[in-house]
């Protein structure tokens, strides 16, 4: 293991054939610095593999979700760890978090190619995947 910082890993340049994050890209700091350090790091035709909760967009389930993440998975969270603050933050990282075709715009703007948004779970997650250029 290695203990590093996302925005300055301590990796050759071209140095892995993917890169993958789950459920933590939405905490970077400089977001974009962070997509680009991967890019860095992955050799021509290489891809990167990020997971990260996202928002639902349809209809009942969404209103559903929601509800259960503002205010059933906090009270959950605040039981369990006896912490009033507890499970507070991940809605508000997730609801602030560019996802979708916004991620998707990062991605490219960093230099991705073939950059693609695969939802899961009726899209409370979603899965990027995004090429190096050869």
């Amino acid at each position: 293991w290695i203990h590093g910082d996302g925005e300055a890993l301590p990796f050759d340049d071209n140095s892995y054939d993917s890169a993958t994050i789950a459920f933590g890209i939405r905490n970077y700091e400089h977001l974009e610095k962070g997509i680009a350090e991967m890019l860095r790091i992955l050799t021509p035709q290489g891809k990167v593999y990020i997971l990260e909760f996202s928002k639902p967009s349809g209809g009942l389930f969404k209103q559903l979700f929601r509800f259960y993440f503002k205010y059933i998975l906090p009270g959950i969270g605040r039981l369990i760890s006896r912490d009033p603050s507890a499970y507070t933050y991940l809605p508000e990282s997730v609801d602030a978090f560019p996802d979708g075709e916004d991620f998707l715009s990062i991605m490219r703007s960093v230099g991705f190619t073939e950059a693609t948004a695969r939802p899961l779970t009726f899209g409370v997650a979603t899965l990027y995947i995004g090429q190096k250029p050869a």
